[in-house]
């Protein structure tokens, strides 16, 4: 009785200690998986870890497994200490990352994190003090990784940081062969538009505008659907094998992708592999023959008496596209439809020469399919870059297994929030960037699918109606790692409501307006800066904060010979004073050191 209260007393003391003296615990944060422990090439090795504000240093302690002696063994494993000195701010954690080179491949490390008052030692299964890490036999459980395999590292194309994408619309961009209109076809406008509309945009129109976007620096194409298809947006596939006669022919789109390439343009088309359209063969099959069905198994059905009904499908007798009863879930978990498509890309690969895909309702389709239609792709043709449509946290698809990128809404929705928000500041500008960039490993943040606008959004000029702040968030777009793409009409800051608004057409004969072609050149601009100055593309930047303004937002980016460019947007209400240093790169609303409200100013060497 006497022994069993003064244990708990002892322990009481304990925990009372600790509790005075702790550091926040709570904030630490590390596994060896995912973004925050992984092979960056078949050399280094990136490891971070997030803390609170109220670690102030952290050191790495790391070497072989095998340094002092076979894992169990009476040997005593120390390590190499480094302080990791990269950090980023997030809005309640701090991001430290650090790049190491194993000698052997592999790695052992536990973390060192230091506190105004306190040391504290990082292992696998929590905290220890150094008195505790220093107990006679004390079996030290360090964070592990046991062998950076060349099969696993996750490789994403080279090519795709260097691009700048334009998004076309087909049925909207270019009506190629007006002479052979036929009466459904609504004659070319500027204005708002509706999905029952069809204004005739097709390949022959695309192919006569290469030219065009050759010149405004564009060096890649994103289709959107272009096969068969009922619906003037093709999202309603009925033949992946055929491009829609809307549109033209197989060998128009051959020809198509030929001349973009002699252009040095790459092109990447939309998969619509989550659901198909009513009129899909297979779909067609299974509401002939019902169960009996060949196809039964290749779709997701709950009530087969109800199959023929025309209504959404909120009552559950089979899954759709959101509730779009034409537009029947695909069973991608099904063995024979993950070798259809994996055919179709195959097709799609040595009849088009395509170089990208993009997978539509990309976080829905099965991670085996993405798995074997990866494996599939790749050995054919292994720069392919694949892109999946998901707007939230993507990281479950980017491990290197599955995709290479996903369109970054995350980012497009931060930076519009920003300039919407008159009470957000440069730090949650700051946290908002931040975040985006530790979501995904390196690899995927290099050719992350950057965007401010696209089919499926209300468009960039729409939002605030006001041309400063468009370029504002285009100067954002365009220094940020990853692979800028701007939605067809951003050029000339076409304006757009929600879709079908989004999708108006492009107005080829205003163009040559003087405004359009100020436009134009500003455009054409960032879109040279970013193909010639490294620093625009390179994954690396920093908030050094020198001016005290709360939206005065800055921000530096730097390339690997240490060239560096600094960007400064004001988010204020007021003209606001600059230092005058550095070639000026790019300007708006910007005279002799006056950043006017809402102006933009990026140039060199500063900081």
């Amino acid at each position: 009785m006497y022994l069993g209260r003064k244990a708990v007393l002892l322990q009481r003391e304990l925990t009372e200690e600790r509790t005075e003296r702790a550091m926040n615990f709570t904030g630490v944060y590390h596994k060896t998986s995912e973004q925050m422990s992984y092979p960056k090439n078949d050399r280094e090795l990136i490891i971070n870890i997030k803390t609170g504000y109220d670690v102030k240093r952290v050191f790495l302690h790391y070497g072989d497994p095998f340094e002092s002696g076979i894992l169990g063994g009476k040997e005593t494993w120390t390590g190499k200490r480094e302080e990791i000195c990269y950090k980023k701010r997030l809005k309640h954690q701090i991001w430290w990352t650090t790049t190491v080179v194993p000698a052997y491949r592999r790695c052992k490390y536990y973390f060192e994190l230091q506190t105004e008052e306190e040391i504290w030692y990082y292992f696998e299964d929590g905290f220890l003090t150094e008195k505790q890490m220093q107990m006679d036999g004390r079996m030290l459980q360090c964070f592990i990784v046991p062998w950076m395999n060349p099969a696993d590292i996750n490789r994403t194309p080279g090519w795709v940081n260097e691009t700048v994408w334009y998004q076309i619309f087909p049925d909207r961009f270019c009506n190629g062969t007006p002479e052979e209109n036929t009466e459904d076809i609504v004659p070319w406008r500027s204005g708002e538009v509706t999905n029952a509309e069809r204004f005739g945009g097709n390949l022959a129109g695309i192919r006569m505008r290469l030219s065009y976007l050759k010149e405004l620096g564009i060096n890649g194409i994103y289709l959107n659907p272009i096969m068969e298809a009922e619906s003037n947006h093709k999202y309603d596939t009925t033949d992946y094998t055929k491009i829609d006669s809307h549109f033209g022919t197989n060998e128009e789109f051959a020809a198509l992708v030929k001349e973009a390439h002699a252009l040095g343009i790459r092109v990447m088309v939309d998969a619509v592999f989550n659901h198909s359209g009513r009129k899909f063969a297979p779909w067609l099959d299974v509401q002939k023959n019902g169960q009996e069905s060949d196809y039964a198994e290749w779709f997701m059905i709950n009530d087969w008496t109800s199959l023929k009904k025309e209504a959404d499908t909120r009552d559950g007798r089979f899954y759709s596209f959101a509730f779009v009863d034409n537009m029947p879930k695909l069973n991608t978990n099904n063995e024979e439809v993950i070798a259809y498509f994996c055919k179709i890309c195959e097709n799609w690969i040595k009849e088009f020469d395509i170089d990208g895909i993009r997978f539509d309702v990309g976080n829905e389709v099965s991670h085996r399919f993405l798995k074997r239609v990866r494996s599939h792709v790749r050995a054919i043709k292994p720069d392919l870059y694949l892109l999946g449509e998901i707007w939230h946290d993507a990281s479950q698809w980017l491990n290197g297994e599955e995709y290479d990128s996903v369109m970054n809404y995350p980012l497009m929705s931060g930076i519009h929030d920003f300039f919407l928000d008159p009470s957000a500041t440069k730090e949650d500008f700051e946290y908002m960037i931040n975040r985006c960039y530790t979501m995904y490993m390196q690899q995927n943040n290099n050719v992350l699918f950057n965007l401010l606008d696209s089919h499926d959004t209300e468009r960039l000029m729409n939002r605030l109606q006001n041309l400063d702040r468009f370029y504002q968030q285009l100067a954002v777009l365009f220094t940020m790692p990853g692979s800028p793409c701007i939605y067809y009409g951003t050029e000339i800051a076409m304006e757009g409501g929600y879709d079908p608004d989004c999708r108006r057409c492009m107005p080829w004969s205003e163009l040559s307006q003087e405004e359009n072609q100020e436009k134009i050149r500003e455009i054409q601009t960032l879109i040279t800066l970013r193909k010639e100055e490294s620093a625009f593309r390179s994954l690396y930047f920093h908030f050094p904060n020198t001016y005290r303004e709360a939206r005065l937002v800055e921000y530096v980016k730097l390339d690997d010979e240490g060239n560096q460019v600094e960007i400064l947007l004001n988010g204020t209400e007021k003209d606001l004073d600059v230092k005058q240093q550095g070639e000026v790169l790019f300007a708006r609303a910007y005279d002799n050191g006056k950043l006017r409200k809402n102006g933009t100013l990026i140039r060199r060497g500063c900081i």
